[in-house]
């Protein structure tokens, strides 16, 4: 059983507050992330060996922009005071900080 068959996929955009490194502005930037949130129960036809897999499944989430422009200078700029992939069990909450989740 392919374990994609364990979550389900979801594309959604947070705010982030990022700095410029060219004009030292900081503003709010939309950032685009793909959520997959561990599926409640265990998909049907699924073998001893995927029970396994599933129970040490976790929800995580990816960030898919690594790149933003600033709306002051209009120059682009890398992304890296967050984490590219974040990892938990607790993923309901859509207004949690994207850049202190997962982070102990």
């Amino acid at each position: 059983m392919d374990e994609r068959s364990f979550y389900t996929e979801k594309e959604e955009v947070r705010k982030a507050q990022l700095v410029c490194p060219s004009c030292h502005k900081d503003f709010e930037f939309p950032v685009r992330w793909k959520v997959c949130r561990k599926k409640k129960e265990l998909p049907r036809g699924a073998s001893p060996e995927d029970r396994k897999k599933f129970d040490h499944a976790t929800s995580y989430m990816v960030r898919l922009d690594d790149l933003v422009a600033c709306y002051k200078c209009r120059k682009r700029f890398e992304i890296t005071g967050q984490s590219t992939v974040l990892i938990n069990d607790n993923l309901g909450d859509p207004v949690s900080d994207p850049e202190n989740f997962g982070n102990r």
